[in-house]
């Protein structure tokens, strides 16, 4: 596996991190983030990233020169490794409504893998229903690790496994049943239902 070495500022919101944690803690995982590597090549036929495609990319030693560790900046190689997002709607590249980096259509996926003689873009950054989601004819799939996103999804997680041969599996977390943050459950709550009440359900 080759490893680009280079800066991957995966983004903790400032709220998340200041509710639940302190801000040290929160900064100690930006400092190693800002650490880790944007991305790799599995057996010099999948590649990985956290986000996807950029039109900045043209070689892969462009990622081996990006300094480490770094902020992600708003525009370039690094951002756009980080935060491009496939669009089954365009061709070519197009903006992104996330207000940073751009989207890339199935052409673009088929180019990329040609060129670099790839055969899989393997990347994140997106709530996927069933955990994992392909795009462009199976070339390139979204794989989203968290069940139940921030708690406001009803998604599942995923984990690809790649064996020896390069045969790709997949491992579904299902999500858990949401709960009510806030449920009133009337004056007898705590209290046994009688034998009557109980079988007016249907």
């Amino acid at each position: 596996m080759k490893v680009f070495h280079c800066t991957c500022n995966l983004i903790i919101t400032w709220l998340s991190g200041k509710r639940r944690y302190n801000f040290k803690i929160w900064k100690t995982f930006t400092d190693c983030f800002n650490c880790l590597p944007v991305a790799a090549i599995v057996d010099d036929k999948i590649f990985c990233c956290h986000g996807g495609l950029s039109p900045d990319l043209s070689d892969f030693e462009e990622i081996q020169s990006i300094p480490r560790p770094t902020d992600v900046p708003d525009t370039g190689l690094l951002c756009d490794l980080l935060w491009s997002d496939p669009d089954k709607d365009i061709t070519g590249w197009g903006e992104n409504d996330r207000g940073v980096s751009f989207t890339f259509g199935s052409d673009t996926v088929t180019k990329f893998l040609n060129k670099h003689d790839l055969d899989l873009i393997c990347r994140a950054h997106q709530v996927v229903e069933d955990g994992y989601e392909f795009f462009a004819r199976r070339q390139l799939v979204t794989l989203f690790s968290a069940p139940n996103y921030c708690g406001d999804y009803d998604n599942a997680g995923g984990m690809m496994t790649v064996d020896e041969n390069l045969m790709c599996s997949f491992q579904i977390l299902k999500p858990s049943e949401k709960k009510a943050k806030y449920q009133y459950s009337g004056l007898n709550s705590g209290r046994p239902v009688t034998g009557v009440r109980a079988s007016i359900k249907t």
